[in-house]
């Protein structure tokens, strides 16, 4: 049996290994706040590995008080593959040795790959950088937070605002091989109130570019219909609802999100 790196995969492919392939548990994944874990997955003689993160290893959250982290990650892929960005890894909810839980698609990094977000020398931005926040090292030496004025990132930062992505850490994005970036870590995503957090803030207040509007058109009326249905088997009727109000709003103002005023706008810790 062959162990099929991510890439090898097409999508169709990854979900029916997902979906249906035996799971044997590899180890855990120390650094995740909630229980995390690395498994390898085969059906029929392939085999690939996966992330599984099990709704028993939730920790509960005051303001995230329905549904499952888990059914939330599913909830951002099911978007994701609606806009045709592939922005999130294949991700399903399935039963496993810890009983159900979110189940995704591994994503190995190429070890040349260039991180597109960072903190960089606050004199010396990279040219195609955006800086999104200023900081200061022990030593007091200026440094910025910023990003690469990427499309493959502003795509991305437009998923975030769709889903209400609070957590969007530098770590939670992931370049995989053949250029591709892709988003992880989806938990605390589609509550009805502001809470993007993300350090994808460089655009704030630009204009979408004609591909986005397109793609946000077209979600706002699948999430009216069978893509909202299939939400709601993971998020609240009120979710689904307010994630196409928010489409709504986007295409309205024609342009990249504010920080919000009543919410921290930069995960903890950033990177």
């Amino acid at each position: 049996m062959t162990t099929e790196p991510a890439s090898v995969l097409a999508e169709d492919e990854a979900l029916e290994l997902l979906t249906h392939g035996t799971m044997e548990l590899e180890g855990r994944l120390v650094d995740a706040s909630n229980t995390t874990l690395r498994a390898e997955i085969s059906l029929d003689g392939r085999a690939a590995r996966c992330v599984y993160k099990p709704v028993r290893g939730e920790r509960p959250l005051w303001d995230f008080p329905d549904g499952t982290l888990a059914g939330r990650e599913v909830s951002a892929f099911l978007v994701s593959q609606a806009t045709g960005w592939g922005l999130v890894p294949p991700t399903i909810l399935r039963d496993g040795p810890l009983g159900p839980g979110a189940c995704q698609l591994w994503i190995d990094e190429p070890e040349d790959a260039e991180a597109l977000i960072g903190f960089v020398p606050a004199y010396d931005v990279p040219p195609g950088w955006l800086p999104v926040a200023s900081a200061r090292d022990e030593d007091g030496d200026a440094y910025a937070l910023a990003h690469a004025d990427d499309p493959r990132l502003s795509n991305l930062a437009v998923l975030d605002a769709v889903i209400n992505n609070a957590d969007r850490k530098g770590g939670h994005v992931l370049y995989a091989p053949g250029g591709r970036v892709l988003g992880v870590d989806h938990g605390v995503s589609f509550h009805v109130e502001n809470k993007l957090r993300t350090v994808l803030w460089g655009w704030t207040g630009r204009p979408l570019p004609p591909e986005p509007v397109e793609v946000l058109t077209r979600l706002e009326a699948e999430l009216g219909g069978a893509l909202g249905e299939r939400l709601e088997e993971h998020l609240t009727v009120n979710e689904v609802q307010h994630a196409r109000l928010r489409v709504r709003r986007l295409l309205r103002a024609g342009r990249f999100p504010k920080p919000p005023r009543d919410w921290p706008a930069v995960p903890w810790p950033p990177v």
